[in-house]
Formats: C-alpha cells, structure tokens, sequence
C-alpha cells in the first residue's frame, strides 16, 4: 500500500509542478502570437477557458499524476479539471483518498494572455473529508507567478498551515531564487494607499463604484477638490490580489460581487463572472503572512472545494486597519441590504 505525502514534502512536490508549469507557459508566450493563446474561448468549471490555458492544465496534470497521485489516490478539483472534479490516478476511489487539492492552472489569464499583468498558478491541499470538505481546511497551499515575457523576476509564495508564509523570487536570466520578505502594511488608514473593491466585468459595477465611493467619503472626509487619497487598482486576479496584499502594495480588497446577485437580477441584468473557490485557494498563504481574510460580517471566508461557489472576501492588511475599516464598509452594505445576502452562492 503506498503512503499518502506528509504536508513538507506534499509542499516540495507542488513548487516542483509549479516551476513545471511556469517554464511551459513562459515558453507558449515567448513562441505565440495573442491570437493563438486566446483560441477558441469555451466554458469549463465556471471560467471561460482560452487556448493559454490548456498549455497550464496539461503541464498541472501530468505534475500532480507523477509527483502525488504516485503516492496515493487524491481528489482533483478545479479550473480545467474534467467536469470540475477528478479521482487521481485513474481508477481510483474517492473514498480511498487522503487529500483533496483544488487548483487554478492560471488565475489572470486575460492580463497574461495580452501580456498586460502577470498571472499566478494555484494549488491548495486539504486532508480529505469528501464533499464538506472546504477552504477552512486548506493546510498545504502554494502560489506562483507566470511572469510577462519582457519581466525577468517572478515570484513565489507558499504556506503549511501555522508555520507562517514563505516567499521566494526567482531571477530567469540566472535562475538564482532569493529568500523574499512578505511585510503586509502596517498603515492603520486608506489614505494614500491602494484600496480597491472589485469590478471586473459588467453585471453591478455601478453599484459598486457607488459602494467604493461612499466608502471613501466615509473615512476621508474632508477631501480637497482634485485630490486623490485612495487609490485603486483592478487587477483581475484574485491571488494577485493576496499577493498586494502580502507584499505592503494593497491595503484594502473588497469582492463583493456575489452580493449584488439579486439587485442585478431585479433591474433585468445578469451578474458577471464571480469569484470561485479555486481562485482563493491560497488565501492560508496570506493569512499565515499575517493578512486578515474574512466575509463582510466578519467570519472567516469557508466554502467547500468546488467550481461552483461564488465567494465574497474581504482582505485587510492588518487587523487595526481592519478596526478602522469594517464598520464603516459593514454600515454601507447594510444600508443597501446587501449585508444579509447570502455570501455564498451557487450557479
């Protein structure tokens, strides 16, 4: 009977498919024209799904069928997965796994594919408690960057759980990794710092500019005319997201979509794409930095491993900055009704 992988070596073995991936998908940029690595738009597993992106889920599954599954059956759940979830290696039971890992071959693919913004490949491990399994017991995760071509440093975050996070940045012109400090911020104030509630696509955006808006009148008051306090920056990647938040660039990430599922749908609109699970597999990775990840009540972000969910979070660089913040955004949303929608919703 083979053994299942500890969590230190289940880490060793996901660093290793991700640098894996990494150099595939770098070489597909390098070689192809925008056109190609767009190619035929499909939907899978709640995302649309581009010819970039097969390159990253052939190169992810052949990794985690030689590198884990060859110690044991897992459960595979994602983006690019076989209808959303898999049993690894073929054959196997469900039943007879010890993890499951959720996945997402590349989260930010329209900023990659256009050469815009890098992307990241996500990977989280949880022990196996069948389908309630969930976010909250996430205990192996591990992010890496899929930098741009013209970008010579990429970066690398992982985390086991109560052991803090761990960074590295890689240089590709040498192939030297350096130890990289994760130092979320410390301000205890949005101003002059990047805040930013997410808006991505069309379905609500309205809504959420005004919710952005009157935050920022809220705990500004008092702004000049023509000044700038609050910043934004709408990188649509949610682990680039936690990585801003990580690194002391972002203060303040809102995704609120999911809220607004039901006003959208009450004026005749349709709400865009939202975040799922498998985009914030790697929020343990944060939180061990120190990043306070949690719902608009309050709670920690827990959803169960699957494509379907929509996830609404909250990311506060620090838990004073949290105090000063969440009152006022929790006051905002209940005004609007929107605080007791449900924060979890399935297609």
């Amino acid at each position: 009977m083979k053994t299942p992988l500890p969590n230190d070596q289940l880490l060793a073995a996901m660093r290793r498919i991700h640098q894996g991936v990494r150099e595939r998908v770098i070489a597909a940029c390098e070689s192809q024209s925008f056109e190609e690595l767009c190619g035929e738009a499909t939907m899978a597993a709640g995302d649309t799904v581009y010819a970039i992106d097969r390159i990253a889920e052939e190169s992810l599954l052949a990794g985690i069928n030689e590198e884990i599954a060859a110690h044991g059956p897992i459960v595979l759940i994602g983006e690019g997965v076989p209808e959303g979830k898999i049993v690894l290696p073929a054959g196997a039971a469900a039943a007879d796994a010890d993890w499951r890992l959720i996945v997402d071959p590349i989260d930010g693919t329209r900023g990659l594919m256009y050469q815009k913004r890098p992307a990241w490949i996500l990977t989280a491990a949880a022990p196996n408690c069948g389908d309630a399994t969930s976010l909250a017991d996430i205990q192996v995760a591990v992010q890496t960057e899929l930098p741009l071509v013209k970008q010579h440093l990429c970066d690398s975050f992982w985390a086991i759980e109560g052991k803090g996070a761990h960074a590295e940045r890689t240089n590709r012109l040498t192939g030297v990794s350096e130890p990289l400090e994760l130092q979320p911020s410390t301000a205890e104030t949005l101003a002059h710092g990047y805040a930013t509630v997410c808006s991505f696509f069309a379905g609500g955006r309205d809504m959420i500019g005004k919710i952005a808006d009157e935050l920022s009148h809220r705990l500004l008051a008092g702004n000049q005319p023509g000044e700038a306090r609050i910043f934004e920056d709408q990188y649509a990647s949610t682990a680039g997201q936690l990585a801003g938040l990580m690194m002391g660039h972002d203060r303040f990430v809102a995704d609120l979509r999911p809220l607004l599922a039901d006003a959208v749908q009450q004026r005749g609109g349709t709400l865009g794409h939202c975040c799922h699970p498998y985009d914030i597999c790697t929020k343990l990775i944060a939180e061990e930095s120190g990043v306070v990840i949690c719902t608009p009540n309050g709670v920690p972000v827990d959803v169960p491993l699957d494509t379907e969910s929509d996830v609404t979070w909250i990311g506060y660089a620090n838990g004073k900055l949290r105090k000063t913040v969440e009152p006022v955004l929790r006051q905002i949303l209940d005004e609007r009704g929107l605080l007791s929608q449900s924060e979890s919703r399935r297609e």
